[in-house]
């Protein structure tokens, strides 16, 4: 489940170029439903405020029902950073989860997008076969919640097929890993908040250090090619972010979706409300 929840949480990932202007605030709150293989599996709620060249971020993920009651599964995490000239960068992290009555911190520092420091508490115990992590690991990365803004090409319009090409290099304190998109297609889809067109982008994961490679579950995602992520585009502050991520697993398909979407802020609309000539809209979670 700990698995699940973090490979639909990290897809959304990136760090693509585009020109800052000064402008008021923006605030984009989404609200997402959390199923595994048709069923319910929980809620997560994401705040991103974008205020001249800095972002914060706050997330909160809770599991509901039986899962729920067999795990006590909940998390909760902040990040911030700034976005300088064509660069997203990361400069803090911090996440605090509880599952199956374990509990565990992470915080970490950076800087320029560096790995500066680290913390773990309970420190994660050694494991035989676990590819060791190197400098240049930590070196130009994103953290998991940052990873989730995406900002458009300066050249290009928010949803240009082009945005969705991009590899983003993740770090969440214990691992490192890419997410590489690439263009599928582009839909027009209709959630509480948001109707419009979005990018739909396939999805790989490729491990590079942190990671056991003789496990199942990554010998699995390594070659799962069902995976994708549906970008929503905020005019204001001229990022896409994730409205709909869908991962293949083991035990089915689990998906993050879109329940509610607001802007707040920023003097600018958003394409919400405006559609697509000539084409239907779809729920977020309504098929590929």
């Amino acid at each position: 489940m700990r698995f699940t929840a973090s490979a639909l949480l990290a897809l959304g990932l990136t760090g693509i170029p585009f020109q800052v202007q000064a402008q008021p605030a923006q605030t984009l709150r989404v609200n997402y439903s959390l199923s595994l293989a048709g069923l319910p599996l929980g809620k997560a709620d994401l705040s991103s405020t974008f205020s001249g060249p800095k972002y914060e971020m706050q997330g909160s993920v809770k599991l509901t029902g039986l899962v729920r009651m067999i795990t006590g599964g909940k998390g909760a995490g902040t990040a911030s950073g700034t976005i300088v000239g064509s660069q997203l960068q990361s400069e803090g992290f911090a996440v605090n989860t509880k599952s199956s009555g374990e509990r565990r911190v992470v915080r970490m520092a950076l800087d320029g997008g560096n790995v500066a420091e680290v913390e773990i508490e309970p420190p994660i115990e050694p494991k035989e076969g676990r590819v060791p992590v190197k400098a240049a690991d930590k070196k130009g990365v994103l953290d998991p919640l940052s990873a989730l803004i995406m900002p458009a090409m300066a050249s290009k319009g928010l949803t240009d097929a082009a945005n969705c090409n991009r590899t983003i290099p993740v770090f969440d304190g214990t691992a490192r890993q890419n997410i590489v998109l690439s263009y599928s297609e582009t839909k027009t889809v209709k959630v509480p908040g948001y109707s419009g067109p979005v990018l739909v982008c396939n999805a790989r994961w490729v491990p590079i250090s942190g990671h056991r490679p003789q496990r199942s579950t990554i010998k699995f995602m390594q070659e799962n090619k069902d995976m994708n992520v549906w970008l929503a585009p905020v005019e204001g502050a001229r990022v896409l972010f994730p409205i709909k991520v869908a991962v293949r697993t083991m035990i089915g398909m689990g998906e993050l979706e879109a329940a509610s979407w607001t802007v707040e802020g920023g003097g600018a609309a958003t394409a919400a409300k405006r559609g697509v000539r000539g084409r239907e809209p779809v729920r977020a979670g309504g098929g590929q």
